[in-house]
């Protein structure tokens, strides 16, 4: 039993120590800012904000309220290890494995989280799919990519928004933009930015070749309107024009959806999903400001012409994962070598282990 005891202590240990790296205090103080605004006469006038910081509020008291229910019940389960030791006529060992077992996974799931330590990592994220080299089935491919991650935010609850597309000519999509609305979806999803290269018969050639196609996956936070980011009007060029797709007839039939360039940079953000200009521009604003800080933050000149869209990297040799389909069945990511054996699986939006690997990397 006194094996037990050690590691339930030596499991107590890391919590403290966890608990002061990710520092719960200054998530107090977040919490009592935000409730402070929003006993403001006049929260609710902006309905989209107060909704927001309602959501932000409530997903830091769960955060706090996880790390002091798992640290109460590790001292609960240390107290009772300690007491079947004294007592010789009990022996609860299997029971406090299994407890032990238990408490260990939900710390390791904690754990991650001082990574996601950076600004922006507990916002909202924005998504956008590129096709890349390989033409038709690239463009196939980067739809694939859109299914598979709808199926990733719906398993953890997130709700993702399509705010801008343009479909190829024969099938898939040339692009994509989703605005993804989860606590730390902006932080766990950095795990998926970079190329992805699809190794498979193609079901667009009359030989039935394998083809080889790749997808590039971006991306950025949603920066708040009120965001101490602050742009000049006079740096934005907006233009606006008939949108397509998503939306509705009277889409189709106005001129609403918004292009915003940021003539500094060269950067551009398009929204088309709105039925109103005026919506569309506030959220293609956020998504220029989402693509602005990671300009500002890139130390590359690669990194910062990518952004400008100066070029693409969706091809050969740049690939973080590769999901192959034949002749043999394999995912693997190059960047910490997690590989599943089912690909259907993970096409079907069950990325956990793969983004929960990238993010282990990242731990010092």
């Amino acid at each position: 039993m006194k094996e037990l005891v050690d590691k339930i202590e030596d499991l107590g240990f890391r919590i403290k120590d966890l608990k002061s790296k990710i520092n719960l205090e200054s998530k107090n103080s977040e919490i009592k800012n935000l409730e402070s605004e929003m006993n403001q006469e006049g929260f609710w006038d902006n309905q989209e904000r107060a909704a927001w910081i309602s959501k932000k509020v409530a997903d830091l008291k769960e955060e706090i309220k996880e790390w002091e229910v798992l640290e109460n019940q590790v001292s609960e389960l240390l107290a009772l290890a300690k007491e079947d030791d004294k007592d010789q006529s009990v022996n609860l060992n299997e029971e406090i494995e299994d407890q032990l077992s238990q408490l260990s996974k939900k710390f390791e799931q904690l754990e991650l989280l001082t990574v996601l330590n950076n600004k922006y990592d507990s916002s909202n994220a924005i998504l956008s799919i590129y096709a890349g080299a390989g033409g038709v089935d690239a463009q196939d491919w980067a739809e694939m990519l859109l299914r598979m991650y709808l199926r990733f935010f719906e398993s953890r609850g997130w709700k993702a928004t399509i705010i801008d597309q343009s479909k190829g000519a024969e099938a898939g999509i040339k692009s994509v933009t989703l605005e993804v609305k989860g606590y730390y979806s902006h932080g766990y999803l950095k795990a998926e930015s970079g190329v992805h290269r699809l190794v498979r018969i193609s079901p667009f050639d009359a030989d039935h070749a394998r083809h080889t196609s790749f997808a590039m996956a971006e991306v950025i936070p949603e920066i708040e309107q009120e965001s101490e980011l602050e742009i000049k009007d006079d740096d934005l060029r907006i233009d606006v024009f008939r949108a397509s797709g998503h939306g509705g007839q009277s889409v189709n039939t106005t001129d609403s959806a918004v292009r915003i360039t940021h003539l500094p940079t060269g950067i551009k953000a398009t929204c088309q999903n709105e039925r109103s200009q005026h919506q569309n521009k506030e959220t293609a604003l956020k998504y220029l400001k989402g693509k602005l800080v990671k300009y500002n933050e890139a130390k590359l000149d690669e990194e910062r012409q990518r952004l400008r869209g100066e070029f693409t990297e969706a091809a050969w040799g740049n690939q973080i994962r590769s999901y192959v389909l034949h002749p043999y069945k394999m995912v693997k990511d190059h960047r910490t070598d997690y590989e599943e054996t089912n690909p259907e699986k993970v096409l079907d939006g069950e990325l956990d282990g793969f983004i929960e690997a990238y993010l282990r990397s990242q731990i010092k």
